[in-house]
Protein backbone atom coordinates (compact mmCIF):
# COMPACT_ATOMS: atom_id res chain seq x y z
CA UNK A 1 0.00 0.00 0.00
CA UNK A 2 0.96 3.61 -0.42
CA UNK A 3 2.02 6.18 1.91
CA UNK A 4 -0.53 8.81 2.48
CA UNK A 5 -0.84 11.19 -0.61
CA UNK A 6 -1.64 15.21 -1.04
CA UNK A 7 -5.23 16.28 -1.82
CA UNK A 8 -2.99 17.87 -4.73
CA UNK A 9 -1.42 14.64 -5.58
CA UNK A 10 -4.66 12.54 -5.61
CA UNK A 11 -6.04 15.38 -7.91
CA UNK A 12 -3.14 14.90 -10.04
CA UNK A 13 -3.93 11.23 -10.45
CA UNK A 14 -7.20 11.79 -11.74
CA UNK A 15 -6.64 13.86 -13.74
CA UNK A 16 -4.22 11.82 -15.31
CA UNK A 17 -6.16 8.42 -14.88
CA UNK A 18 -9.04 10.10 -16.43
CA UNK A 19 -6.93 11.42 -19.67
CA UNK A 20 -7.88 15.23 -18.29
CA UNK A 21 -11.69 14.42 -18.39
CA UNK A 22 -11.99 14.97 -14.76
CA UNK A 23 -11.30 18.32 -13.15
CA UNK A 24 -12.19 19.50 -9.43
CA UNK A 25 -11.83 22.55 -7.65
CA UNK A 26 -10.60 22.60 -4.13
CA UNK A 27 -12.07 24.17 -1.37
CA UNK A 28 -9.40 24.31 1.83
CA UNK A 29 -5.66 22.91 1.70
CA UNK A 30 -4.39 20.77 -0.48
CA UNK A 31 -1.36 19.78 1.27
CA UNK A 32 -3.43 17.59 3.24
CA UNK A 33 -2.88 13.99 4.10
CA UNK A 34 -5.00 11.49 3.16
CA UNK A 35 -4.09 7.73 3.77
CA UNK A 36 -7.86 6.04 2.64
CA UNK A 37 -11.00 6.43 1.93
CA UNK A 38 -14.04 5.69 4.14
CA UNK A 39 -17.87 5.86 4.38
CA UNK A 40 -18.92 9.77 5.06
CA UNK A 41 -20.47 8.58 8.55
CA UNK A 42 -17.21 7.44 10.10
CA UNK A 43 -14.44 9.26 8.00
CA UNK A 44 -11.71 10.49 9.91
CA UNK A 45 -9.09 13.31 9.38
CA UNK A 46 -6.98 11.34 7.12
CA UNK A 47 -9.71 9.41 4.92
CA UNK A 48 -11.25 10.26 1.85
CA UNK A 49 -15.06 10.09 1.74
CA UNK A 50 -17.80 11.17 -0.93
CA UNK A 51 -21.13 12.71 -1.23
CA UNK A 52 -23.04 11.80 -4.47
CA UNK A 53 -26.57 11.02 -3.59
CA UNK A 54 -28.66 13.91 -1.91
CA UNK A 55 -30.32 11.54 0.99
CA UNK A 56 -27.21 11.77 2.69
CA UNK A 57 -26.38 15.48 2.90
CA UNK A 58 -27.43 15.38 6.46
CA UNK A 59 -24.43 13.08 7.19
CA UNK A 60 -21.80 14.82 4.89
CA UNK A 61 -22.85 17.96 7.05
CA UNK A 62 -21.91 16.55 10.33
CA UNK A 63 -18.66 14.12 8.67
CA UNK A 64 -15.35 14.10 10.06
CA UNK A 65 -13.36 13.29 6.99
CA UNK A 66 -10.03 15.13 6.18
CA UNK A 67 -12.01 15.40 2.40
CA UNK A 68 -15.25 15.39 0.65
CA UNK A 69 -15.95 15.04 -2.90
CA UNK A 70 -18.71 16.19 -3.49
CA UNK A 71 -20.79 18.68 -6.56
CA UNK A 72 -20.69 22.47 -6.28
CA UNK A 73 -24.80 22.22 -5.81
CA UNK A 74 -24.45 20.21 -2.58
CA UNK A 75 -21.30 22.32 -0.88
CA UNK A 76 -23.71 25.24 -1.49
CA UNK A 77 -25.78 23.92 0.26
CA UNK A 78 -23.76 22.16 3.10
CA UNK A 79 -20.87 24.26 3.37
CA UNK A 80 -21.78 27.71 1.55
CA UNK A 81 -18.55 28.94 2.94
CA UNK A 82 -16.45 26.87 3.27
CA UNK A 83 -15.88 23.76 5.78
CA UNK A 84 -13.43 24.40 8.78
CA UNK A 85 -12.90 20.67 9.48
CA UNK A 86 -12.29 19.37 6.24
CA UNK A 87 -11.38 20.11 2.56
CA UNK A 88 -13.68 20.14 -0.09
CA UNK A 89 -13.38 18.61 -3.47
CA UNK A 90 -15.81 20.24 -6.27
CA UNK A 91 -16.62 17.78 -9.00
CA UNK A 92 -19.81 17.20 -11.03
CA UNK A 93 -18.69 13.70 -11.43
CA UNK A 94 -18.09 12.96 -7.36
CA UNK A 95 -18.71 9.37 -7.21
CA UNK A 96 -16.25 9.04 -10.56
CA UNK A 97 -13.47 11.53 -8.99
CA UNK A 98 -13.57 9.52 -5.60
CA UNK A 99 -13.22 5.93 -7.34
CA UNK A 100 -10.14 7.65 -9.66
CA UNK A 101 -8.25 8.56 -6.52
CA UNK A 102 -9.69 5.57 -4.28
CA UNK A 103 -7.67 3.23 -7.16
CA UNK A 104 -4.32 5.97 -6.16
CA UNK A 105 -4.78 5.44 -2.43
CA UNK A 106 -5.00 1.20 -2.61
CA UNK A 107 -2.58 0.98 -5.79
CA UNK A 108 -1.05 -2.65 -5.08
CA UNK A 109 2.60 -3.40 -5.23
CA UNK A 110 4.03 -4.96 -8.37
CA UNK A 111 4.23 -8.95 -7.80
CA UNK A 112 7.64 -10.46 -7.75
CA UNK A 113 8.45 -12.06 -11.09
CA UNK A 114 9.65 -15.41 -10.92
CA UNK A 115 7.45 -18.85 -10.11
CA UNK A 116 7.15 -20.62 -6.77
CA UNK A 117 9.07 -24.09 -6.69
CA UNK A 118 5.90 -25.62 -6.56
CA UNK A 119 4.48 -24.05 -9.49
CA UNK A 120 3.99 -26.70 -12.66
CA UNK A 121 5.03 -25.03 -15.97
CA UNK A 122 4.59 -27.51 -18.96
CA UNK A 123 7.76 -27.20 -21.33
CA UNK A 124 6.35 -26.14 -24.25
CA UNK A 125 4.44 -22.99 -22.52
CA UNK A 126 5.80 -19.66 -22.96
CA UNK A 127 5.81 -17.65 -19.63
CA UNK A 128 7.31 -13.99 -19.90
CA UNK A 129 9.88 -13.56 -17.50
CA UNK A 130 8.42 -10.64 -15.80
CA UNK A 131 5.32 -12.98 -14.98
CA UNK A 132 4.69 -14.29 -11.51
CA UNK A 133 3.70 -17.68 -11.29
CA UNK A 134 1.93 -18.29 -7.43
CA UNK A 135 2.47 -21.76 -5.61
CA UNK A 136 0.71 -25.17 -7.13
CA UNK A 137 -0.19 -23.26 -10.26
CA UNK A 138 0.12 -25.27 -13.30
CA UNK A 139 0.60 -23.46 -16.78
CA UNK A 140 -0.13 -26.35 -19.57
CA UNK A 141 1.19 -27.24 -23.11
CA UNK A 142 1.25 -24.65 -25.88
CA UNK A 143 -0.05 -21.61 -23.13
CA UNK A 144 1.42 -18.12 -23.24
CA UNK A 145 1.68 -16.15 -20.32
CA UNK A 146 2.32 -12.12 -21.39
CA UNK A 147 4.43 -9.69 -19.40
CA UNK A 148 3.25 -8.76 -15.98
CA UNK A 149 0.50 -11.59 -15.52
CA UNK A 150 0.09 -12.66 -12.42
CA UNK A 151 -1.08 -16.21 -11.94
CA UNK A 152 -2.09 -16.62 -8.36
CA UNK A 153 -1.70 -19.97 -6.63
CA UNK A 154 -3.83 -22.65 -7.13
CA UNK A 155 -4.26 -21.53 -10.94
CA UNK A 156 -4.90 -23.89 -13.38
CA UNK A 157 -3.96 -22.45 -17.68
CA UNK A 158 -4.74 -25.38 -19.55
CA UNK A 159 -3.71 -25.99 -22.70
CA UNK A 160 -3.13 -23.43 -25.61
CA UNK A 161 -4.42 -20.94 -23.75
CA UNK A 162 -3.23 -16.95 -24.55
CA UNK A 163 -3.15 -14.49 -21.46
CA UNK A 164 -2.21 -11.38 -22.64
CA UNK A 165 -0.10 -8.37 -20.32
CA UNK A 166 -0.55 -6.76 -16.72
CA UNK A 167 -3.49 -9.26 -16.48
CA UNK A 168 -4.13 -11.00 -12.51
CA UNK A 169 -5.94 -13.77 -12.01
CA UNK A 170 -6.64 -14.41 -8.06
CA UNK A 171 -6.10 -17.82 -6.53
CA UNK A 172 -8.11 -20.63 -7.98
CA UNK A 173 -9.26 -19.38 -11.49
CA UNK A 174 -9.51 -22.17 -13.68
CA UNK A 175 -9.20 -21.50 -17.37
CA UNK A 176 -9.71 -24.72 -20.00
CA UNK A 177 -8.11 -25.06 -23.12
CA UNK A 178 -8.06 -23.01 -25.90
CA UNK A 179 -9.45 -20.01 -24.09
CA UNK A 180 -8.18 -15.97 -24.70
CA UNK A 181 -7.94 -13.68 -21.68
CA UNK A 182 -7.14 -9.67 -22.68
CA UNK A 183 -4.42 -7.16 -21.37
CA UNK A 184 -5.30 -6.16 -18.02
CA UNK A 185 -7.74 -8.04 -16.94
CA UNK A 186 -8.69 -9.31 -12.93
CA UNK A 187 -10.40 -12.56 -12.66
CA UNK A 188 -11.13 -13.19 -9.00
CA UNK A 189 -11.37 -16.55 -7.04
CA UNK A 190 -13.18 -19.52 -8.35
CA UNK A 191 -13.85 -18.37 -11.49
CA UNK A 192 -14.28 -20.95 -14.27
CA UNK A 193 -13.36 -19.66 -18.23
CA UNK A 194 -14.78 -22.38 -20.67
CA UNK A 195 -16.12 -25.06 -19.07
CA UNK A 196 -18.81 -26.99 -22.00
CA UNK A 197 -22.04 -25.32 -22.02
CA UNK A 198 -24.95 -26.99 -21.26
CA UNK A 199 -25.59 -28.50 -24.50
CA UNK A 200 -27.68 -31.71 -25.07
CA UNK A 201 -30.37 -33.32 -27.89
CA UNK A 202 -32.82 -35.23 -26.59
CA UNK A 203 -32.83 -39.22 -27.80
CA UNK A 204 -35.48 -42.02 -26.49
CA UNK A 205 -36.02 -40.56 -23.23
CA UNK A 206 -31.83 -39.58 -22.25
CA UNK A 207 -29.64 -37.08 -23.04
CA UNK A 208 -27.09 -37.37 -25.67
CA UNK A 209 -23.87 -34.80 -24.94
CA UNK A 210 -23.17 -32.03 -27.68
CA UNK A 211 -19.29 -31.35 -28.03
CA UNK A 212 -18.36 -27.88 -27.13
CA UNK A 213 -15.91 -27.39 -29.48
CA UNK A 214 -15.74 -23.14 -29.26
CA UNK A 215 -13.69 -20.83 -27.01
CA UNK A 216 -14.69 -18.02 -24.63
CA UNK A 217 -12.16 -14.89 -25.87
CA UNK A 218 -12.29 -12.07 -23.26
CA UNK A 219 -11.15 -8.53 -24.37
CA UNK A 220 -8.96 -6.38 -22.07
CA UNK A 221 -9.81 -4.45 -19.13
CA UNK A 222 -12.37 -7.21 -18.21
CA UNK A 223 -12.87 -7.93 -14.23
CA UNK A 224 -14.86 -11.67 -14.12
CA UNK A 225 -16.23 -11.97 -10.39
CA UNK A 226 -15.90 -14.85 -7.74
CA UNK A 227 -17.41 -18.12 -8.87
CA UNK A 228 -18.31 -16.52 -11.94
CA UNK A 229 -18.73 -18.83 -14.92
CA UNK A 230 -18.49 -18.13 -18.84
CA UNK A 231 -18.71 -21.25 -20.58
CA UNK A 232 -16.72 -21.92 -24.05
CA UNK A 233 -18.88 -22.13 -27.43
CA UNK A 234 -20.42 -25.24 -28.92
CA UNK A 235 -19.84 -23.89 -32.20
CA UNK A 236 -18.29 -20.45 -32.70
CA UNK A 237 -17.00 -18.26 -29.41
CA UNK A 238 -18.29 -16.98 -26.27
CA UNK A 239 -17.30 -13.42 -26.55
CA UNK A 240 -16.84 -10.69 -23.84
CA UNK A 241 -15.82 -7.53 -25.07
CA UNK A 242 -13.62 -4.88 -23.30
CA UNK A 243 -14.20 -3.45 -20.05
CA UNK A 244 -16.77 -5.62 -19.12
CA UNK A 245 -17.57 -5.94 -15.14
CA UNK A 246 -19.07 -8.74 -14.16
CA UNK A 247 -19.78 -9.38 -10.23
CA UNK A 248 -19.48 -12.61 -8.08
CA UNK A 249 -21.44 -15.77 -9.20
CA UNK A 250 -22.64 -14.92 -12.50
CA UNK A 251 -23.76 -17.70 -15.39
CA UNK A 252 -22.90 -17.04 -19.03
CA UNK A 253 -23.85 -19.55 -21.67
CA UNK A 254 -22.10 -20.73 -24.87
CA UNK A 255 -21.97 -18.42 -27.55
CA UNK A 256 -22.96 -15.58 -25.48
CA UNK A 257 -21.84 -12.49 -26.82
CA UNK A 258 -21.67 -9.27 -23.88
CA UNK A 259 -20.93 -5.83 -25.54
CA UNK A 260 -17.91 -3.49 -24.44
CA UNK A 261 -18.31 -1.53 -21.09
CA UNK A 262 -21.26 -3.99 -20.00
CA UNK A 263 -22.07 -4.60 -16.14
CA UNK A 264 -23.20 -7.45 -15.15
CA UNK A 265 -24.27 -7.51 -11.13
CA UNK A 266 -24.38 -10.74 -8.79
CA UNK A 267 -26.09 -14.06 -9.53
CA UNK A 268 -27.33 -12.72 -13.42
CA UNK A 269 -27.67 -16.11 -15.34
CA UNK A 270 -27.70 -15.63 -19.02
CA UNK A 271 -28.42 -18.64 -20.91
CA UNK A 272 -26.70 -19.65 -24.09
CA UNK A 273 -26.85 -17.47 -27.70
CA UNK A 274 -27.59 -14.92 -25.53
CA UNK A 275 -26.31 -11.35 -27.27
CA UNK A 276 -26.34 -8.24 -24.54
CA UNK A 277 -25.58 -5.14 -26.24
CA UNK A 278 -22.48 -2.35 -25.32
CA UNK A 279 -22.84 -0.54 -22.02
CA UNK A 280 -25.46 -2.83 -20.87
CA UNK A 281 -26.55 -2.39 -17.14
CA UNK A 282 -27.93 -5.71 -15.74
CA UNK A 283 -29.28 -5.73 -12.01
CA UNK A 284 -28.58 -8.46 -9.41
CA UNK A 285 -30.43 -11.74 -10.08
CA UNK A 286 -31.46 -11.28 -13.67
CA UNK A 287 -32.64 -13.69 -15.97
CA UNK A 288 -31.60 -13.42 -19.16
CA UNK A 289 -33.19 -15.82 -22.07
CA UNK A 290 -31.08 -17.77 -24.59
CA UNK A 291 -31.31 -16.84 -28.41
CA UNK A 292 -32.40 -13.21 -27.58
CA UNK A 293 -30.61 -10.08 -28.30
CA UNK A 294 -30.55 -6.97 -25.59
CA UNK A 295 -30.27 -3.05 -27.10
CA UNK A 296 -26.99 -1.33 -26.65
CA UNK A 297 -27.29 1.21 -23.27
CA UNK A 298 -30.29 -0.68 -21.81
CA UNK A 299 -30.67 -1.74 -18.10
CA UNK A 300 -32.65 -4.25 -16.62
CA UNK A 301 -33.47 -3.91 -13.32
CA UNK A 302 -32.89 -6.83 -10.61
CA UNK A 303 -34.62 -10.14 -10.78
CA UNK A 304 -36.43 -9.16 -14.03
CA UNK A 305 -36.87 -11.99 -16.58
CA UNK A 306 -35.83 -11.07 -20.02
CA UNK A 307 -37.64 -13.50 -22.19
CA UNK A 308 -37.85 -11.47 -25.80
CA UNK A 309 -35.74 -9.26 -27.69
CA UNK A 310 -35.14 -5.50 -26.21
CA UNK A 311 -34.74 -4.03 -29.64
CA UNK A 312 -35.04 -0.52 -28.07
CA UNK A 313 -32.74 1.07 -25.19
CA UNK A 314 -34.62 1.73 -21.99
CA UNK A 315 -34.97 0.60 -18.25
CA UNK A 316 -36.91 -1.90 -17.83
CA UNK A 317 -38.33 -3.88 -14.94
CA UNK A 318 -40.79 -7.27 -14.92
CA UNK A 319 -41.09 -8.50 -11.16
CA UNK A 320 -44.28 -10.75 -11.02
CA UNK A 321 -45.24 -12.73 -8.09
CA UNK A 322 -44.49 -16.98 -8.79
CA UNK A 323 -47.39 -19.01 -9.64
CA UNK A 324 -48.49 -22.29 -12.03
CA UNK A 325 -46.92 -21.82 -15.20
CA UNK A 326 -50.39 -22.12 -16.72
CA UNK A 327 -52.38 -19.60 -14.59
CA UNK A 328 -49.23 -17.00 -14.73
CA UNK A 329 -49.11 -17.28 -18.58
CA UNK A 330 -53.22 -16.34 -18.22
CA UNK A 331 -52.34 -13.24 -16.10
CA UNK A 332 -49.44 -12.28 -18.00
CA UNK A 333 -51.88 -11.77 -21.03
CA UNK A 334 -54.28 -9.15 -18.48
CA UNK A 335 -50.59 -7.88 -17.28
CA UNK A 336 -50.02 -7.08 -21.00
CA UNK A 337 -53.55 -4.66 -21.16
CA UNK A 338 -53.61 -3.21 -18.06
CA UNK A 339 -53.50 0.47 -19.12
CA UNK A 340 -56.27 0.00 -21.56
CA UNK A 341 -58.60 -1.60 -19.25
CA UNK A 342 -57.83 1.08 -16.75
CA UNK A 343 -58.85 3.67 -19.44
CA UNK A 344 -61.90 1.49 -20.23
CA UNK A 345 -62.91 1.84 -16.41
CA UNK A 346 -62.33 5.57 -16.13
CA UNK A 347 -64.36 6.07 -19.18
CA UNK A 348 -67.12 3.68 -17.58
CA UNK A 349 -66.86 5.42 -14.08
CA UNK A 350 -67.15 8.65 -15.91
CA UNK A 351 -70.81 7.46 -17.72
CA UNK A 352 -71.89 6.60 -14.67
CA UNK A 353 -71.05 10.06 -13.19
CA UNK A 354 -72.87 11.57 -15.65
CA UNK A 355 -75.85 9.33 -15.95
CA UNK A 356 -79.08 10.57 -14.60
CA UNK A 357 -80.57 9.16 -11.17
CA UNK A 358 -84.78 8.78 -10.11
CA UNK A 359 -83.97 11.47 -7.91
CA UNK A 360 -83.19 13.39 -11.33
CA UNK A 361 -85.82 12.28 -13.77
Amino acid sequence: MPGPLSIATLAAAVQGASSGALSARIVGDPQRAIAAVAPVESAQAAELSFLANPRYRGLAAATRAGALVLSEADSEALFPGGSPTCVLILCDAAYTWFAFAAQALAAQAAAVPGRAPSAVVHPGAQVDRSATIGALAVIDEDSSVGAGVLVGAGCYVGRNVRIAEATRLHAGVRIYDGCRIGARCLLHSGAVIGADGFGFAPFKGRWVKIPQTGVVQIGDDVEVGAGTTIDRGAMGDTIIEDGVKIDNQVQIGHNCRIGAHSAIAGCVGIAGSATIGRRCQLGGGCLINGHITIADDTIISGATAITRDVREAGFYTGIFPFMRNRAWERNAVLLRHLDELRERVRRLEAQVRTRPTESDR
